[in-house]
């Protein structure tokens, strides 16, 4: 009996037909195995269509993580932002920060300068709520880009230090963690750190984020009050969540 010339991986599947299916088979991929091992030729093996074809889509997979993490972000619920502009700061740091907590190989694709460029104009609010915030606090234009980029670098650091810990202790047989030897040191040559000695496991693995943020927020804004709202009072413009 002559062989089918039908490929196997075609078998029973529809054809692709939309940037969703192809985004869906990602994000699938994505969980089961992790971004690193997120590949054109595996994504279209998982969707059984020829890689050739996948590039009829997108370009690259610099390319593919872009549009997932604009699909992502697209999604995500946006709350109400506060009409104080440090608390507006906060509120759009905290929901940043919890969405790449989510997905946090959405964190290492954004860590480069000038990564806002890449994003589209439905995925940027989180980044004109911490502009606008901080430019109704009282700070200039330049003022009001370094504090965002002073929070992202901050809150990025935080999600990828504790994600790359999680990946890390998930691969390797359990040891004893080597701060615990802070209980061993002299404390002629490092007083403070001896005086901590062992508690700095448990201290160090305390979830700090949203502390340190108003203590961040508080160092980069102006001391003086919020100047008063002259712009859209939410992220949609009508004051509210928009979905």
């Amino acid at each position: 009996m002559p062989r089918s010339s039908t490929p196997r991986g075609r078998t029973g599947r529809p054809p692709v037909t939309s940037r969703t299916q192809i985004l869906t088979a990602a994000r699938r991929l994505i969980d089961r195995d992790g971004w690193e091992k997120l590949t054109i030729r595996r994504l279209a093996a998982e969707l059984g269509i020829g890689a050739t074809t996948l590039y009829h889509h997108i370009e690259n997979k610099e390319d593919l993580l872009i549009l997932l993490l604009n699909h992502y972000i697209d999604q995500l619920e946006r709350p109400a932002l506060p009409e104080d502009p440090r608390e507006r700061v906060i509120a759009a740091a905290t929901a940043m920060h919890d969405a790449l907590t989510a997905w946090p190989w959405a964190a290492e694709t954004l860590t480069v300068d000038g990564f806002v460029g890449l994003l589209d104009e439905s995925a940027l609010w989180m980044v004109e709520a911490v502009v606008d915030g901080a430019t109704r606090s009282g700070c200039a234009t330049e003022r009001a880009v370094m504090v965002f980029r002073s929070i992202w670098y901050y809150t990025v650091g935080e999600i990828l230090v504790r994600a790359h810990t999680v990946h890390r202790r998930a691969g390797q047989a359990p040891a004893p963690d080597r701060a615990t030897a802070f209980d061993r040191l002299d404390a002629a040559r490092v007083p403070s750190l001896a005086r901590i000695g062992d508690r700095w496991v448990t201290l160090s693995a305390r979830d700090t984020y949203l502390e340190g943020l108003h203590a961040l927020v508080a160092g980069l804004l102006p001391a003086t009050g919020p100047t008063p709202p002259t712009g859209p009072t939410g992220p949609t413009g009508r004051g509210g969540a928009a979905r």
